[in-house]
């Protein structure tokens, strides 16, 4: 069947159903034995006692087939393997033995290889959050200005004023003023975020033995995730606002604003109002992942959504990362703005007493309880609603291009499901 030159003959292969398939190590060298590892681990043994392996490489060079046949009653085996680089199994007289094997054949392992470092996928998935951020920040800048005047300063203009005051005072790039930074806290922040809820909702689905995600697990993901990204990203934003604040310009930028903060309220005052943001962040989080995936489930499972999906399949490589989104761009971007509205809506007085909170010096510092009846004291319930209107224009945009950017992104970079 093959030349001496390309079949390898042993004494011995032992067959584990746990550990696989193994060489002897009398069979020869031990470098050589040593050089030969599996890429695909499948094994199978038919009625005669032949064992046949699918797929390993022998000194980097990829080997296809691999079989072996019991040699002639005596106890010895005869491991033949065929260098060709080709998918497929080669029987005795080349015929294919199909993916599935033999009927005769019967499975003793497999294990499958991954399609990819499950770090190189982390970190992907993680820039497809990053850039999404970056892109959708640019974007809605100006409109996170105006926001923060309303929130921080208590600007008692009309939006048309303050944007006419903005820009007599400051020109365009006003309205970009502390973007950078934004950029700076958002990016790692919707990085972790996007990247934590996969992540929980997978763990979830894992849990529970579900094919599809419910909408509770949805939401307890969704607030899993907002938690987890408020811990670790807090800091920056606390510094972030106390830099636009008043009298924030003279701190020196952000190494400054940073040195300050340590020198004069201590580490912690890094993470001035982390409860209320938590609390604003677990809801927020629950709500605006929780919100789309139901918006796109429901759409999947509808009559229209099968038939993309299909076509989709139908299409194949000729299609392009655009064409690739399930949803497609227009209703991504339509389900990300419902989303990130409905977010906002729900959690916003919790955002205006945390950014107060941030604001306050220690001799003045009052708690989150506090600080809201504070708030309501001096303004009324409306206060907690300070800036909304211009917060919802931000958030519309905002988290409609996030959605967008991240799922394309993650088209673009071949991200694995997590």
């Amino acid at each position: 069947m093959y030349s001496a030159d390309r079949c390898l003959f042993v004494d011995s292969i032992r067959v584990s159903r746990q550990d696989g398939l193994f060489l002897s190590d009398k069979t020869g060298p031990s470098s050589f034995v040593s050089s030969i590892s599996l890429k695909t681990q499948k094994c199978f043994v038919d009625k005669n006692e032949n064992v046949c392996l699918v797929s390993c490489s022998l000194g980097g060079q990829t080997l296809g087939p691999v079989k072996s046949r019991r040699s002639g009653g005596k106890g010895g085996w005869v491991l033949s393997v065929s260098l060709s680089r080709e998918e497929g199994y080669v029987g005795d007289s080349g015929e294919d033995w199909g993916q599935n094997g033999d009927n005769n054949l019967e499975t003793v392992e497999e294990v499958k290889e991954k399609k990819g470092s499950g770090a190189l996928n982390t970190t992907k998935h993680l820039w497809a959050g990053a850039v999404a951020a970056m892109v959708s920040r640019t974007f809605i800048a100006p409109l996170e200005r105006l926001k923060l005047e309303y929130i921080v300063r208590g600007e008692k203009k009309s939006l048309i004023e303050l944007i006419k005051w903005i820009a007599a005072s400051e020109g365009l790039k006003g309205f970009w003023k502390g973007n950078f930074l934004n950029i700076l806290r958002t990016a790692p922040f919707k990085a972790i975020n996007f990247y934590a809820y996969d992540i929980y909702r997978s763990q979830l689905l894992k849990l529970y033995g579900n094919k599809e995600a419910t909408n509770s697990e949805m939401f307890l993901a969704g607030a899993a995730a907002g938690i987890t990204a408020t811990l670790l990203c807090l800091p920056m934003d606390t510094i972030r606002t106390v830099m636009v604040a008043p009298g924030g310009e003279a701190l020196g930028g952000l190494i400054g604003a940073f040195r300050h903060m340590i020198q004069t309220e201590g580490f912690f005052s890094l993470y001035k109002g982390l409860v209320p943001s938590i609390i604003s962040m677990a809801p927020s989080g629950a709500v605006f992942y929780g919100v789309y995936d139901i918006l796109k489930s429901a759409y999947l499972h509808s009559p229209e959504g099968r038939k993309r999906i299909l076509d989709m399949k139908q299409g194949g490589q000729e299609l392009n990362a655009f064409e690739q989104l399930e949803l497609g761009p227009v209703r991504t971007l339509l389900y990300g703005a419902i989303a990130g509205a409905c977010s906002e809506a729900a959690t916003y007085p919790f955002e205006v007493v945390r950014r107060h909170l941030q604001m306050q010096v220690r001799a003045t510092k009052l708690g989150a309880l506090a600080t809201c009846v504070k708030i309501v004291q001096q303004g009324g319930i409306s206060a907690l609603y300070a800036g909304l209107i211009p917060s919802l224009l931000q958030v519309l945009p905002s988290a409609a291009i996030s959605y967008l950017v991240y799922e394309f992104m993650k088209i673009v970079l071949k991200v694995e499901p997590a």
